[in-house]
């Protein structure tokens, strides 16, 4: 029996080898991090994610069985073991006929944590394990090293891998996430992606075109299933075909360039803009938006098919559109399709389209249901000059991405609210009936509903004014510009200033500023210069011009008093604009791994943030210790106060 045990694990290893072989990724992703308790113990600890139909041996240990998950502490006087091993939750157990023996296993996430003892040591830990699907099983073994103690501490590695040290440090939740979580990333950030300031104002568009509209309830479901799916496909298919290229030429050979061009180069935001303010225009009924009748006489011949013509532009205006918000997501999945995945960027895709076309689908059918009520009356066109005061606001948005990343220096943020103020001033007098345009019908009395609607629209006036001298509005946070772009603050200058708190630096600080009058960096090296001068961590900050969320958590989050104090008085702050546009000096230019040469200021922040993080979204925050690696793991978008200062306190924990 033993003899014939001990064949058929030859027999399985042999096969969990080749199989190994064939595989282009590991079917379980590793990530480690440290937690500090005290006196000198650290908790090591190893996420471990299994792929959907995988699954992971346990402990064990199995003689004459599978191969148990093995972690191997390369000795060392800098350090000893408390205890042993131990997982974070129950294996699931079941008879093995084969083995014939009880064997556990773990289908989903577990962390596996070795406490240790040390003033500060480099440990070298090897783990090697054994997973099985319903065809086939594979085997791994994962270098791992992980640093505790001392100044240079790096609280949360995450490597996969045994070549992992030789490549660039990952945000450690990257590598690790499954599917599914992936899947349902993507549909939150499309439930989100439908609120920002580049997405809103395509529904009245939305809306406006598919009032044009003719024919039966059938043809207009018709139509508007259509401008969903094209909006998918739109979405779906180039990625499909950029992560192909990808897979096929190498992750190096595509970036994300062309997502920063559209979100941040001054053409499409100014094409965009202009679009807005023809629609605006026309809503107001200064014309009417026809196509030339040729092509008037040819979609009228097309009717019987469809005319999906029209509709097809219509869906691409939206997708064009809205990557000045949808940009950093799908750059995301881009950047995992360089990891070795093909398939889960595809489908995240996917996922995020179908969630994002959803709504616009419903607004396309909306019109189509207003066109066979009995009577529209002239609440039709009023509806129009209302979205028409809307696209004029929200169209500002393009002008003020362009402007912040070029430095014109035509929309701070006083003119920018100014502007909001007027025109919303305006609609409010419109609803009131003080105002009256082309197409309007007479309005012998003030409905109720329009009175409601002026109550809001003059609150919403009432709530911007303060911010004409600062009032920092976070509701709208990410639709202004930021705040150190006004001239005039109430209260600024009043913070007090540590006597180690850096004066502006001297690269392109007469041109960048930081919010909440904090001063600091925007190179990089000048920044670990001043750092290492003065003793303290560094607090760097991917940011960018046109970065809603960003503006968001300056808003937000940096505003907090606690926050400022502790940034203020225990950081030297570094933001790396990634969308600048400014040209810096020859000496300071980069050659890319591909022989490309960066010159922009921009473009630089972000192959840094891509080559070192593996990030090219923003906001991204890093505590860098002295030796130029994270302190603790990096933090992204969160608007959770409490989290943040917590996570500066680490750092500067840290960093002692």
């Amino acid at each position: 029996m033993n003899i014939a045990k001990r064949v058929l694990l030859t027999f399985v290893a042999m096969v969990a080898a080749v199989v190994s072989y064939a595989q282009p990724t590991d079917p379980v992703h590793w990530t480690t991090s440290v937690e500090a308790l005290g006196d000198d113990i650290y908790r090591v600890e190893f996420k471990a994610e299994p792929d959907m139909g995988w699954h992971l041996y346990d402990l064990g240990p199995y003689e004459g069985g599978p191969m148990a998950t093995t972690f191997v502490f390369e000795p060392s006087s800098a350090y000893e073991l408390v205890g042993e091993v131990t997982a974070d939750k129950e294996s699931t157990r079941e008879y093995n006929s084969i083995f014939d023996m009880e064997i556990g296993y773990y289908a989903t996430p577990v962390k596996f944590s070795q406490e240790v003892k040390s003033s500060g040591a480099e440990i070298a830990v090897t783990v090697d394990w054994m997973a099985c699907n319903d065809q086939n099983c594979t085997t791994g073994s994962n270098d791992f090293t992980i640093k505790v103690g001392n100044a240079d501490a790096v609280a949360d590695a995450a490597v996969e891998g045994a070549d992992a040290a030789a490549e660039p440090a990952k945000s450690a939740d990257k590598g690790g996430k499954s599917l599914w979580s992936l899947i349902l990333a993507a549909v939150g950030w499309a439930l989100v992606a439908l609120l920002t300031p580049c997405v809103f104002p395509m529904i009245p568009m939305t809306v406006s075109f598919f009032l044009k509209g003719s024919g039966s309830v059938a043809r207009g479901r018709f139509r508007a299933l259509m401008y969903g799916l094209f909006i998918v496909l739109l979405y779906t298919l180039p990625i499909g075909v950029i992560i192909f290229l990808t897979w096929l030429i190498g992750g190096d050979a595509v970036t994300a360039d062309i997502f920063n061009w559209i979100a941040t180069h001054w053409l499409p935001n100014l094409i965009f803009f202009a679009v807005f303010m023809v629609f605006a225009a026309s809503f107001f009924g200064a014309f009417e938006i026809v196509l030339p009748e040729k092509l008037v006489n040819d979609s009228d011949a097309k009717a019987d098919k469809g005319g999906l013509t029209g509709i097809f532009f219509m869906a691409l205006t939206l997708v064009l559109v809205s990557f000045s918000c949808t940009g950093p997501i799908i750059g995301s999945a881009l950047i995992q399709s360089t990891s070795g995945e093909f398939w889960a960027p595809i489908l995240t895709m996917l996922a995020f389209s179908v969630v994002f076309a959803l709504p616009f689908t419903l607004f396309a059918l909306f019109p189509s249901w207003l066109k066979q009520l009995p009577k529209s009356g002239g609440w039709l066109n009023s509806v129009k000059v209302v979205l028409g005061f809307v696209e004029l606001a929200l169209g500002l948005k393009f002008l003020s991405v362009a402007d912040q990343t070029y430095h014109w220096g035509l929309l701070d943020r006083e003119v920018y609210l100014a502007l909001w103020i007027a025109i919303f001033s305006l609609m409010g007098l419109y609803l009131l009936g003080k105002l009256k345009f082309k197409h309007d019908s007479d309005m012998p009395y003030l409905s109720v509903g329009r009175l409601i609607l002026a109550i809001i629209t003059f609150s919403f006036v009432v709530y911007m004014i303060p911010g004409m001298w600062g009032a920092p509005l976070n509701a709208l946070s990410g639709y202004l510009p930021p705040i150190q772009s006004q001239d005039f603050v109430m209260g600024a200058g009043s913070a007090t200033i540590s006597e180690n708190t850096p004066k502006q630096g001297v690269k392109y600080g007469d041109v960048l500023e930081l919010p909440h009058g904090l001063e600091g960096f925007f190179d990089l090296e000048e920044a670990e210069a001043y750092a290492a001068e003065v003793g303290k961590p560094l607090f760097v900050d991917f940011t960018g011009h046109g970065c809603v969320n960003c503006r968001e958590m300056e808003s937000r989050v940096w505003s907090d008093e606690r926050v400022l104090d502790i940034l203020r008085k225990e950081y030297v702050i570094v933001a790396l604009y990634a969308d600048d546009k400014l040209k810096v000096a020859e000496e300071d230019w980069v050659t890319t791994d591909t022989g490309k040469v960066l010159k922009t200021l921009g473009k630089i922040n972000s192959y840094y943030a891509l080559k070192t993080y593996g990030v090219n979204a923003q906001p991204y925050y890093v505590l860098q210790g002295r030796d130029g690696k994270p302190l603790i793991e990096p933090r992204g978008y969160d608007l959770d106060v409490e989290a943040f200062i917590d996570f500066l306190k680490r750092g500067v924990e840290a960093y002692k």
